[in-house]
């Protein structure tokens, strides 16, 4: 790839970014679509929260391998670095879906579904199976790996774009159907979601082919070890753990406010309208990689994020205002009519989002370039140690839980960047 390609420019930037954002915001909107599917399920709502608690855990989890893809966008640039990056991949992918399974199996599920999350009995093994059997989507995610590092390292992120295109149209396709067929409840959403994800994974793939033939051969570029590129990514990969439970903690926290079901139903349903903002503005980190900064002085790429972000929150405004509000929440995702006024405010709260997390991506960004995975690993230990704080005091002083979720969801990533921004500031200046 002709490094001019990599050089910052308003248009070469927005045709990269543009697919990528629309991937990231395409792929979370999966998860609300196949919601209509779980709260008309016997369980109503409450069955929803059963879902995604499920969903949690197994993300929890996932996140393991979080540092994959970065690993991939750094390393797998030459033949043997793909073939190290491939076992790489394989390796953690059994090792992480094996133990997926363990939180599934008796006594653990008790432990952790009527223990810490609180359910009742019914509402705990709907959360059960929908972990275990969320091996085969997981699965899926980590194969994609593959291909989607040689697209994004060839700047072809409008093909990894129309992949995940088609996944949502056939979720879309599915979360219509299927409860017209009467097939609904948390069973049903995960199998949508899965039939998904494999469309997205084998689309991905084919795309990906002729670039893998392509690589350069083993005299070409830098060849980093499989050790090396474990070494890289463990850091990547404990930070992608720590921000993954912060759903679990916030589930943990709001679960024990007042009205907990009433406010983990509105957090549950309104993180679902911000997540696919927030995960488009988080696709800033791989632009920072592939675009590097000419200089030291070169902040071109940050009020670039600014930008990009104000306009990304533009839209959970449409679903904080009638009608768009009421059809979402009080219709398609069965909120109570009590709730919907309180859901439509959180998400109008949420527009602010994106900026926050596209500066934060950009540090983290710079950070991979810098080949600094432990000061992105200390951002997600700022992150977290953030969102429990929030969550806290916020409790003690009793504020209601979904503005407890709000608040948290806002000051944990502010604090991440800050650090990720102070470790590479305090490493350069020590040389």
């Amino acid at each position: 790839m002709d490094a001019e390609a990599h050089e910052f420019g308003i248009g070469r930037v927005t045709r990269f970014y543009v697919p990528l954002l629309l991937q990231g915001f395409s792929q979370s909107l999966t998860y609300p679509l196949v919601a209509g599917i779980v709260s008309h399920g016997p369980d109503g709502v409450n069955g929803l929260t059963a879902f995604a608690q499920g969903q949690i855990v197994m993300f929890l989890v996932g996140a393991l391998g979080g540092g994959l893809v970065t690993t991939g966008l750094m390393f797998a640039k030459t033949r043997k670095g793909y073939c190290e990056f491939r076992r790489l991949n394989s390796f953690m992918m059994a090792a992480l879906l094996l133990l997926q399974c363990l939180p599934a199996v008796h006594p653990f599920d008790k432990w952790v579904f009527e223990g810490f999350f609180a359910l009742p009995p019914d509402l705990a093994q709907t959360a059960r199976w929908t972990l275990l059997y969320g091996v085969v989507m997981y699965g899926f995610f980590f194969l994609r790996n593959l291909p989607m590092v040689v697209l994004f390292n060839n700047l072809e992120s409008g093909k990894a774009n129309i992949a995940t295109f088609l996944r949502i149209i056939a979720t879309l396709a599915l979360a219509v159907l299927l409860p017209r067929l009467s097939l609904v409840g948390a069973g049903w959403g995960l199998f949508a979601l899965t039939v998904g994800c494999g469309v997205e994974y084998a689309v991905t793939w084919l795309f990906a082919r002729r670039y893998v033939r392509e690589l350069p051969g083993e005299d070409v570029g830098e060849h980093v070890s499989l050790a090396e590129q474990l070494k890289f990514t463990l850091p990547l990969s404990l930070g992608g753990f720590l921000l993954m439970l912060s759903p679990l903690l916030i589930a943990a926290f709001v679960g024990r406010s007042e009205n907990a079901q009433d406010m983990l139903a509105i957090h549950y349903v309104t993180i679902g309208v911000a997540n696919p903002v927030a995960f488009a503005a988080l696709r800033m980190q791989t632009v920072a990689i592939e675009f590097p900064p000419a200089g030291k002085g070169d902040r071109r790429l940050m009020w670039y994020c600014v930008l990009s972000g104000a306009v990304l929150g533009l839209i959970p405004l449409v679903f904080a205002a009638t009608p768009a509000g009421n059809w979402y929440f009080g219709s398609y995702q069965n909120v109570p009519p009590r709730l919907v006024g309180i859901a439509m405010l959180a998400t109008g709260i949420y527009s602010l989002i994106a900026i926050v997390q596209t500066l934060r991506a950009r540090m983290e960004g710079l950070a991979a370039l810098c080949k600094r995975p432990g000061a992105v690993m200390w951002g997600q230990f700022g992150y977290t140690a953030a969102l429990f704080t929030t969550l806290f005091v916020t409790l003690k002083v009793g504020v209601a839980g979904w503005l407890m979720a709000v608040s948290a969801i806002f000051i944990a990533p502010a604090v991440a960047g800050l650090v990720v921004w102070a470790a590479i500031s305090t490493r350069n200046a020590v040389k």
